[in-house]
């Protein structure tokens, strides 16, 4: 194997820039996060012609000015010469916009070249783009490309290999004397020396500073003489900034495209869809609806991976029959029956709901849904220092907090991304929904509906104090401002590209959570297990041992122990509750319950004798708003890529809960 290239993928949100990844790397990537920053970082590997490439897929971003932490480090990693040629994407439908990002790029002296992406929707459009003139005037390889497009990619095999052996850089003779029009532009250019700042050029330098770049700044500051750096100053501050600088950029970029681009002049009109999304009254709903939907159509591609997950259970009982006929000892049966075919039926169903979710949602992302989804939401979800894209985890969780928390993939800041998981975490889920009603009817009859009223709006004062606690470490109060963003085109789906990225996101999935719910449940099993069948287990005698503590939150200690299981599933608890009350046993109970066996049929009478109100209302809440399941922490640790951070949202749910439930308890002792 020859010696491998570093490729550095730059580019806009929205330019194709995860499909090239993904495309190019498949399975062999890996995700992380940026030394000391809520950023994540995106690395992969592929093979051609017996070289080996490394491929950075750098966070996506609008400029490369000091606006945020991504624009930052994506500028640094360049200019560092880590990567061996930095590919930069372009949306070919919308260039003058999409070539901002080379305009700023410009100065910095690494080799590159231009993808001119979705180069099929230009075509579509009617837009003719010559990328043999635009070549000519920037002096780097320039291709029209399709991402989705596999014949696309031979092209940019031979692209890629000249423009690291030629060493290709922009040619900014032009740019430069843009800039030589703003007032002082020039005198801070001779200012600078060569090198000052390794991997940028005395150009970008004095841009950024008109621009008031306070990183370039620090930077110069002590780069360079003192009594130059404070003529540098002196200039800026009479120069009109980043509205001068913007202006020559813009204006280099049409100079670029003049001639290069032949295309109808129409009227640009709001497509009826589009219509309905921006409208100030029916945007929204529009919204909401189409999110649900979603979720509603995600459930057929998962039906058969479900199916699996069912007739995985199914070998349970003859399994374990067949290995206590020949002998096996009772609790290795247990462990194969109880764990480990449990776990996998648990695993497959999730997957199932992982690629229902990421089909979906990835098919709305390809065709141009999703950004209208985080233009409508946008301005809403900033205030909780999120994104508009947050807005469908919240929703998808009300069906099942895993698929939020798997479809907050979509969110490309890390720290967001984590911040929307732990807001999402206090969404109850279907199966919350299916216990919450049934246990507020046996208790408070009609007054069920109140009960529930209240909960939904415990839920939106838990999401507020949530994004509260959680952002101010997750995003910084300087990076929480609306996006500026223009809709993409509707274009249609490239099946084969999709199709390799769910599949690919599914098998990722499965290795990722197959160890922790293993893991989880195999605890849960070993601490409820009793060698001689009945209730004495470890939990089982550690919720007998705390009961004078459990009861402070309201639950005696077959509650609290119906709590402890609704954590690893809330359709456990029910089942526990009914067998601790019954006399049956904690352990059995449990994975009879999350297996799908009933409960005692008197099981009202039950609680009604044993459980008064305002315990009832105390398990209720504590329930509600513990960790959803074990499928759900197993998804946020995949998504989050972090145990540090998965623990500390488990860790800060169950404190919640536990305190909800002793606040609801003494208020209903008042009332009852």
């Amino acid at each position: 194997m020859n010696p491998s290239a570093t490729i550095a993928l730059l580019g806009q949100p929205n330019s194709g820039k995860s499909t090239l990844f993904n495309a190019l790397t498949g399975l062999r990537q890996h995700v992380g996060n940026w030394p000391g920053k809520t950023v994540e970082k995106k690395e992969g590997s592929f093979s051609h012609n017996g070289k080996e490439y490394k491929v950075a897929d750098l966070p996506g971003s609008y400029s490369l000015s000091a606006n945020s932490d991504e624009e930052v480090i994506t500028r640094d990693y360049i200019a560092s010469g880590k990567a061996d040629v930095v590919c930069i994407l372009a949306d070919s439908s919308q260039l003058q916009r999409s070539l901002f990002m080379l305009a700023d790029y410009a100065g910095i002296e690494a080799p590159c070249f231009l993808l001119l992406n979705m180069a099929d929707v230009a075509r579509d459009q009617g837009k003719k783009i010559d990328a043999k003139a635009i070549e000519s005037k920037l002096g780097i390889p320039v291709i029209p490309f399709s991402a989705t497009d596999v014949k696309s990619y031979d092209d940019f095999y031979k692209v890629l290999d000249k423009a690291i052996n030629a060493d290709s850089q922009i040619n900014v003779s032009s740019l430069a004397k843009q800039y030589e029009g703003i007032k002082g532009y020039q005198e801070i250019v001779e200012l600078i020396p060569e090198n000052a700042i390794e991997g940028y050029s005395p150009m970008w330098l004095a841009v950024k500073m008109l621009e008031n770049d306070k990183v370039v700044k620090a930077k110069l500051r002590s780069a360079i003489d003192s009594n130059a750096f404070k003529k540098i100053e002196s200039l800026c501050a009479g120069a009109q900034g980043a509205v001068a600088t913007g202006g020559c950029k813009f204006a280099w970029i049409d100079d670029v495209l003049d001639s290069a681009i032949n295309e109808k002049k129409e009227t640009v009109k709001l497509s009826r869809l589009d219509r309905i999304y921006t409208s100030k009254v029916w945007g929204k709903p529009a919204v909401i609806l189409t999110v649900l939907l979603g979720l509603i159509a995600s459930f057929i591609p998962a039906l058969p991976l479900m199916a699996v997950g069912s007739g995985v259970l199914a070998l349970k009982a003859p399994v374990m029959s067949g290995l206590t006929s020949i002998g096996c000892p009772e609790i290795l049966t247990m462990i194969i029956g109880d764990v480990v075919i449990q776990s996998f039926s648990y695993i497959f169903k999730m997957l199932g709901f992982v690629f229902g979710v990421t089909l979906v949602f990835g098919l709305l992302e390809e065709v141009g849904v999703m950004a209208r989804i985080s233009y409508v939401f946008d301005n809403t979800m900033c205030k909780f220092g999120l994104q508009g894209k947050s807005v469908m985890p919240f929703l998808v969780s009300f069906g099942c907090t895993m698929g939020g928390a798997a479809g907050a993939r979509v969110i490309d800041n890390w720290g967001q991304k984590v911040l929307t998981i732990a807001l999402a975490w206090a969404v109850p889920c279907g199966a919350a929904w299916a216990t919450i009603p049934m246990l507020s009817s046996i208790f408070f009859g009609p007054w069920a509906v109140l009960i529930i009223l209240v909960i939904l709006v415990t839920m939106m004062l838990h999401m507020w104090m949530t994004a509260k606690i959680f952002g101010r470490f997750l995003v910084k109060t300087e990076d929480r401002y609306g996006m500026i963003m223009e809709l993409p085109p509707y274009h249609k789906p490239k099946w084969g590209a999709l199709m390799r990225y769910v599949f690919g996101r599914t098998k990722e999935t499965f290795f990722r959570v197959t160890k922790v719910i293993l893991i989880v449940c195999g605890l849960f099993w070993a601490l409820s297990y009793s060698p001689a069948g009945g209730d004495g287990g470890i939990l089982y005698k550690f919720g007998l041992a705390i009961e004078p503590v459990t009861k402070i939150f309201g639950m005696p200690w077959q509650l609290f122990l119906s709590y402890v299981a609704s954590a690893v599933g809330k359709e456990g608890a029910i089942g526990v509750i009914s067998a601790l009350y019954t006399g049956g046993s904690y352990g059995s109970a449990f994975t009879e319950a999350m297996a799908g066996a009933g409960t005692a049929s008197n099981l009202s009478e039950i609680l009604l004798a044993n459980v008064t109100k305002p315990e009832a209302l105390a398990f209720i809440f504590a329930m509600t708003f513990n960790m959803p399941c074990v499928v759900a922490l197993a998804a946020t640790y995949q998504e989050t890529h972090s145990v540090k951070w998965t623990a500390r949202i488990v860790g800060y749910y169950t404190v919640v809960s536990l305190l909800l439930a002793f606040i609801v308890y003494h208020i209903g002792m008042i009332i009852w």
